[in-house]
């Protein structure tokens, strides 16, 4: 029945429905998984948006719901999807230091270390369980984010870590920050991360940072050497006036 609907039970299955993709978005080597698994975290994020909305009657909630659905569900996901085609760019096989497992392990330490430190933080504040479960999964995802940035080295995999962190600057803002910020920060981040993406197709990061600044640097290893003037050539293209 209506009567009997309870938002929280639902806020709860979706904040931990966020987490495990997180740890996907870790797992994951496939750029196409990788690009869905984040669309899929964003769509349940503007879900919370609008359960929470339900609980509290705030009309920017909705305005979130909305901005994350039409940049991080439709906009950010396609021009990615358009980078992996137009590149090539298929899987992320190399790592930088840590594999999938032992990066998984370092956020599950994460999330218990980030438990401890918020419940002795926000113990003053006698705040609802939802709400601190919610502002605890979203600075663990934030963190998880970094792991995913710090583990992979593809660029474009590097960037699904920074918008995983972006999410969960989202998420923790939801519950303790004022919403208006929200949207604002929101707005500067999706530009930034869309004018990076447009740095990748205009110049063709198709690999890691280090290869594109070893392409920008060519002379810099003396990796191209100058070219030799071919004196056989230059014997052919005489003018007959030089012909003894």
């Amino acid at each position: 029945m209506l009567s009997a609907f309870d938002p929280d039970i639902f806020i709860k299955v979706l904040i931990n429905l966020i987490l495990i993709t997180a740890a996907i978005i870790i797992l994951k080597r496939d750029i196409v998984s990788l690009v869905s698994t984040y669309v899929i975290q964003s769509f349940f994020l503007a879900m919370l948006a609008l359960l929470l909305y339900v609980e509290e009657r705030n009309i920017m909630l909705i305005y979130i719901a909305l901005l994350t659905i039409a940049s991080k569900v439709i906009i950010i996901p396609r021009f990615m999807n358009h980078i992996q085609k137009k590149l090539n760019i298929k899987r992320d096989i190399e790592y930088h230091y840590l594999t999938p497992k032992q990066s998984i392990i370092i956020c599950v330490v994460i999330i218990m270390a980030v438990y401890v430190f918020l419940s002795r933080i926000l113990a003053e504040l006698a705040l609802d369980k939802t709400v601190f479960f919610g502002a605890t999964v979203g600075v663990s995802l934030t963190f998880m984010g970094m792991v995913a940035i710090f583990s992979r080295k593809q660029t474009i995999t590097d960037i699904i870590g920074y918008l995983t962190m972006e999410n969960g600057v989202l998420l923790f803002s939801l519950f303790l920050i004022k919403l208006p910020l929200i949207i604002e920060v929101l707005i500067i981040v999706d530009v930034i991360i869309l004018t990076l993406l447009a740095t990748m197709l205009a110049f063709g990061i198709d690999s890691t940072i280090e290869e594109f600044h070893t392409k920008l640097h060519p002379f810099k290893n003396g990796n191209v050497r100058p070219k030799q003037y071919n004196t056989a050539k230059a014997r052919i293209y005489r003018r007959p006036a030089e012909v003894e």
